[in-house]
């Protein structure tokens, strides 16, 4: 072996150590140990180097909840839009785990960053923020006597909150379903997304609401949530925002055509069809 390949496997095997020192350094929140091998990889070009699942020190950092050492790596430079080996950015991760602080590290003075990339599954950070929130709610409303879970809830709507105020796109649909996130609240009857939702001051609020994903719109979706407990809520909430009760879907049929039948169905369709068109839902009652 000629002693400029040895040289070459000397220095690659020391680069090699220091990605992984870094990420190990990050992952325990190691801040001083961190921001020492952050910045020599920085002089090689090899700050953004990535470990075997694809994530970078920054998307380790991110996961591990590490606000600080997420700042300092965006100030060494870091790619704050680098993905993983599932396409998720620093913001999908930040905002699938519910790591507020986290989300404003990333969030604050970085104009380059991207509100709407889109992770494998076509999904935004907004989209990601909202399913992972819903998930929560379902676990905290089975076992109620948990705090913890009512905390992390509550952590998670403050990333839809601050991905919105950032200029996330309410409008925007995942790739596979078409999907918004108002879709995907409503689908798993997320009553406090959708009322945080439908709260916010859209100029074309109405043509939000009445967006379809694969020819449902938000109301449909709603009017198939039986058995739950908000369904009346969810549709009143959307009838008073604007849901138009007339749309079609793909199967030629209207929201109210989706309800649970038998008097549970009829008295929803009483109470909150009628209210809005009186004409067209006459015959339920």
């Amino acid at each position: 072996m000629t002693t400029v390949t040895q040289y070459h496997l000397q220095v690659t095997h020391h680069l090699f150590f220091l990605n992984s020192i870094l990420h190990i350094y990050t992952a325990k929140g190691l801040r001083e140990y961190a921001i020492a091998a952050a910045e020599r990889l920085r002089e090689v070009g090899r700050l953004d180097a990535k470990e075997h699942k694809g994530k970078t020190a920054l998307l380790v950092a991110v996961t591990a909840n590490q606000p600080e050492i997420v700042q300092d790596l965006l100030l060494l430079g870091a790619d704050i839009n680098a993905c993983d080996f599932k396409g998720q950015t620093a913001l999908h991760l930040a905002a699938h785990y519910g790591f507020p602080a986290v989300l404003q590290a990333i969030l604050s003075g970085r104009p380059n960053v991207n509100l709407e990339a889109r992770n494998f599954e076509g999904m935004t950070p907004l989209h990601c923020a909202a399913i992972s929130h819903s998930v929560t709610v379902k676990a905290s409303s089975a076992a109620p006597a948990d705090v913890s879970l009512q905390t992390k809830a509550e952590e998670k709507l403050s990333c839809v909150r601050m991905l919105f105020h950032a200029g996330a796109s309410l409008l925007s649909q995942e790739i596979k379903s078409n999907k918004t996130v108002l879709h995907l609240a409503v689908k798993e009857g997320n009553i406090k997304l959708v009322d945080y939702l439908l709260g916010s001051r859209l100029q074309n609020m109405k043509d939000f609401v009445n967006m379809k994903a694969h020819g449902h719109t938000a109301l449909h979706m709603a009017a198939g949530l039986h058995g739950n407990q908000n369904q009346e809520k969810i549709l009143q909430l959307l009838l008073d925002r604007g849901a138009d009760p007339s749309i079609r879907n793909l199967e030629n049929d209207q929201p109210a055509h989706l309800l649970q039948s038998g008097p549970q169905g009829e008295r929803v369709t009483c109470q909150s069809f009628l209210t809005v068109s009186p004409s067209k839902y006459l015959s339920y009652c």
